[in-house]
């Protein structure tokens, strides 16, 4: 007997319609708060481009069409040339904390699990301002 597979996570978030939703709120509250100002200085002027890749990632990432991973670098090679510190990968983490909080239908544990999934993953991009970095 063989039980059928869960749905996956793409599918239990609601699909793309509320994951484009989750990065709007995200980079509406990097534009337009403060508190992500240093975020918001690595980006460009228009931000379409990333709304675009950043809800695409999380398609894929989620378990729905992964056009985002056929296409070129990973999400880690992407971001190595920008200096990531511990407090920025903090603001990003944050930012996406607050922006899938903001996901009202979404199941409260599924969207916990993301935004920790998410902040490990935006803090193993720390790149800058280590002790490391100074000895180097």
């Amino acid at each position: 007997m063989n039980a059928a597979a869960p749905p996956s996570p793409y599918v239990r978030i609601g699909g793309d319609s509320v994951i484009g939703a989750i990065v709007g709120r995200f980079y509406d509250l990097v534009e337009s708060d403060p508190a992500y100002a240093d975020l918001r200085a690595l980006h460009a002027a228009d931000l379409s481009a990333v709304r675009h890749g950043l809800t695409r990632f999380l398609v894929g990432w989620l378990g729905g069409p992964r056009d985002w991973f056929e296409r070129g670098p990973c999400i880690m090679s992407l971001h190595r040339a920008f200096p990531i510190t511990p407090a920025l990968a903090d603001q990003w983490a944050t930012a996406m904390t607050c922006a899938i909080a903001g996901e009202e239908e979404l199941d409260p544990a599924l969207g916990d699990a993301m935004a920790e999934a998410l902040g490990h993953m935006a803090r193993g991009m720390i790149n800058f301002g280590l002790r490391n970095d100074a000895a180097a």
